[in-house]
């Protein structure tokens, strides 16, 4: 539990600088909506790139664990203030800058705390329980983070919402940081076999289990990605609901946080595999049912989205359990950072290029965002969101029945 904790301020940092900071900015500051878009997206870009070299780093340097997790939280936490806290004279200089600070922080104290989690002595059976708590905690930094602007009133001003937001997320994170140090110290884990030199690709290319273990996470992240991409679209133009997007995420999350201790069990008594492959069934037969969903079909989408939600705990917890496997069978203590990197790597590559396929291809179609809807923008917008992930997560999940014996660790 202890080592899960430092995921919630992780969580709690995440959403309001994606979702919160563009909108501050625009409406609040006044800056350019085409400006920001294109700052933001180099800065994810930079974000995404530098993850492996964070993780070889994290390597090379894996002694020093605690002095590089202090440091990441700082920056975390240096950057998430600045965000909301910009220059006056220099609004889109403080933003490209801080969202630097806080996202580099982020990708450092995220690596490595999946790293250790990779490389904590722990029974093989313990592992799913292990990545559960801290996807768990994760996921209810989530939804503190979803909640805590409305509840301090951001829309009315958002300048002092944010100001207390983020002078609360200093001693959050501090409270977080001094239980996983403390949590360091007294456990134990597996040793580095040797040094470590550069982030090494050959490491993930000339490895039978890795090529399809990052293939079909990859694949089956896209899948999850491309609602995500298109979910205030569906709700606002389809469902004709915006008003409810909030208690649908909600029942979203909470349906991942309840299913956690769920998927412990079938893990435990099925294999991890196999429980990875009964949440991409689940997922693939329930979200499916929201392409014939149309106008005012709230109570069927809040259904949808519980039930669909049940397999997001899975494909939280199950991976990295799956990979941390690996590390120990394969004695990968000295790669465990790199490997944690490249699954993040994936994680913000599928959610840049969902963004860069769903969103072109729906104009394609005539699709704008607010517009009314024609019967023909609804489809393609129903198909956008739904069909599509589910023929993703449908091909994952036949990927992984055929190869299924290769994928155990």
């Amino acid at each position: 539990m202890a080592q899960g904790v430092m995921a919630f301020p992780l969580a709690f940092a995440g959403l309001p600088v994606y979702l919160h900071a563009p909108d501050f900015y625009a409406r609040t500051l006044g800056q350019p909506l085409a400006l920001l878009g294109f700052v933001l997206l180099a800065l994810r870009a930079i974000d995404a790139i530098q993850d492996p070299l964070i993780g070889s780093l994290s390597d090379r340097w894996n002694r020093h664990r605690p002095a590089i997790l202090c440091l990441g939280a700082a920056a975390l936490a240096a950057g998430f203030w600045m965000i909301f806290h910009p220059l006056p004279h220099a609004p889109i200089l403080s933003l490209a800058v801080s969202v630097f600070i806080c996202t580099t922080g982020y990708s450092v104290v995220a690596i490595n705390l999946q790293a250790l989690g990779g490389t904590w002595r722990v029974p093989e059976s313990t592992r799913t329980k292990v990545t559960a708590w801290r996807e768990g905690f994760g996921l209810a930094g989530l939804l503190a983070a979803a909640i805590a602007p409305t509840l301090l009133d951001a829309d009315t001003d958002p300048e002092a919402a944010f100001s207390v937001l983020t002078l609360g997320f200093l001693p959050l994170s501090a409270v977080a940081l001094v239980v996983l140090l403390g949590w360091l110290k007294r456990s134990s884990f597996h040793a580095s076999t040797g040094p470590s030199h550069g982030f090494g690709w050959r490491l993930i290319l000339s490895d039978p289990w890795r090529r399809q273990f990052f293939g079909l996470y990859a694949l089956n992240t896209c899948a999850s990605a491309i609602p995500a991409v298109l979910v205030l679209f569906f709700i606002r133009d389809k469902l004709g609901a915006s008003q409810l997007t909030g208690p649908f995420l909600l029942l979203y999350f909470l349906s991942g946080v309840a299913a956690m201790p769920l998927w412990q069990t079938v893990a435990d008594r099925k294999g991890k595999v196999t429980a990875w492959g009964i949440s991409m069934a689940l997922a693939t037969v329930t979200f499916f049912w929201a392409v014939f969903l149309g106008s005012g079909d709230v109570i069927m989408y809040a259904i949808v989205c519980t039930l669909s939600g049940l397999a997001l705990g899975a494909d939280l917890a199950l991976p990295p359990a799956l990979m941390a496997d690996h590390i120990d069978r394969r004695s990968a203590a000295g790669e465990s950072s790199r490997l944690f990197a490249l699954m993040a790597l994936i994680s913000k590559g599928a959610l840049a290029v969902s963004t860069g396929i769903a969103l072109p291809l729906l104009g394609l179609a005539g699709y704008q965002p607010g517009m009314d809807m024609t019967f023909s923008t609804g489809v393609s917008l129903s198909i956008a969101y739904a069909a599509l992930p589910c023929a993703l997560k449908a091909l994952t999940l036949i990927w992984l029945v055929r190869r299924r014996q290769a994928i155990a660790p």
